[in-house]
């Protein structure tokens, strides 16, 4: 088992808050690997523009840190800003991280005044170009190149890197941070297979398994989208569901829970919109997880969702107020997030709920998979 916890508030806080939550949960993880997804980011002394995507990752020697700048520049990306972090390297238990980036671009001339899809393409393109260019012996890790998002990816114990890379200095804050702390289970330690995932603008983690990953991995390469590659963890489909789910069928937030763990057949006798939902599950039925698993997720407008599997076997819990809420796998995850909140209303979702903390960030939104999809679907 992993742990997982995310803040999201209306004024941007620093990620370190939430890392020092994670110590309350600290016997779920092993220190194999953290990740931190950062939403409506704001740095010291730069804002966020919607044409000037950040770049996040390492690069792990001096050689494939000017490759990087080299490979930007002729794509035509206008380095902006250039994020330094105050480094305590000795805290670092690797020994090949020549640089940690956060880097921000303006956008090639050509895609300016192009559509948000064609922007994203471009971003994603260039991300998976260094992907690609870093699998040598001079490597660079990519964790993200989008507007408004950053991601931190290190082996070792919270807040140990966040003491590496000093994030208590208030330089970095942002409106929504997702954190897991890794226990090593099913693969290697790789910095990839840390939790959350990313792709155009959504991101999950999860605190479980997915024994039916193979063939949800085999069914997504088959889509031949070229972001759905990698898969350094059984759980990084999970993102790439959520994606097809909202990009490629457009359909609502709410479908997602019918395609990963869709009702029964007599469940769907007596649903209201029973023979879309049989055709939905025909048709996405190499979806459908294997859990237990509680995933966690966040989208570009800020909203975040927590749905469980069917075994429920992986807990989660959801708390906050007005303005500022929190999602952990134990409840003293989200004592330590949200102090000053009303316990009463906590909720712990059933197997059937999709939870979702619009970006207001006023109150809870509880969806049962036993009610209607959203119009437009539902008209």
């Amino acid at each position: 088992m992993c742990r997982l916890a995310l803040k999201t508030a209306n004024e941007p806080f620093s990620p370190y808050e939430v890392l020092t939550a994670m110590e309350a949960m600290q016997e779920g993880y092993d220190g194999s690997g953290l990740g931190l997804l950062l939403r409506g980011i704001e740095f010291e002394d730069f804002r966020y523009n919607p044409l000037f995507p950040i770049l996040s990752g390492i690069a792990h020697t001096e050689k494939a840190w000017h490759r990087v700048t080299e490979y930007m520049e002729s794509r035509g990306y206008e380095l902006k800003y250039d994020h330094r972090f105050a480094m305590k390297p000795e805290l670092i238990d690797a020994d090949d991280r020549f640089r940690y980036f956060m880097r921000a671009y303006r956008m090639p001339k050509e895609f300016r005044d192009r559509s948000h899809n064609e922007r994203e393409s471009e971003l994603l393109r260039t991300r998976l170009a260094l992907r690609k260019l870093g699998r040598d012996e001079d490597k660079v890790t990519v964790f993200s190149f989008y507007p408004d998002v950053a991601m931190i990816k290190e082996v070792g114990w919270p807040l140990q890197i966040g003491d590496a890379l000093c994030l208590h200095d208030g330089q970095i804050k942002s409106r929504v941070c997702m954190a897991q702390g890794r226990q090593n289970t099913n693969y290697g330690i790789n910095l990839y297979a840390c939790h959350p995932f990313f792709i155009q603008g959504i991101a999950t983690m999860t605190n479980g398994e997915n024994t039916a990953f193979v063939p949800i991995r085999d069914w997504l390469e088959g889509t031949k989208f070229p972001g759905y590659v990698g898969y350094q963890s059984d759980s990084e489909v999970f993102t790439h569901i959520l994606h097809y789910t909202l990009k490629k069928l457009n359909l609502p937030l709410q479908a997602y829970k019918h395609i990963i763990t869709p009702l029964s057949t007599s469940e769907l006798d007596r649903h209201p919109q029973g023979e879309f939902l049989r055709g939905l599950r025909q048709v996405c039925r190499r979806l459908i997880i294997d859990g237990p698993n509680a995933v966690i997720g966040t989208l570009a407008d800020e909203t975040c969702l927590l749905v469980m599997d069917q075994k429920k076997l992986r807990p989660a819990m959801v708390g906050g107020r007005d303005g500022v809420w929190a999602i952990a796998s134990e409840v003293c995850g989200v004592d330590a997030l949200v102090p000053d909140r009303d316990q009463a209303l906590d909720f712990q979702p059933m197997r059937e709920h999709t939870v979702i903390i619009p970006p207001h960030r006023k109150e809870l939104e509880i969806w049962s998979q036993h009610d209607p999809l959203p119009l437009p679907l539902a008209a």
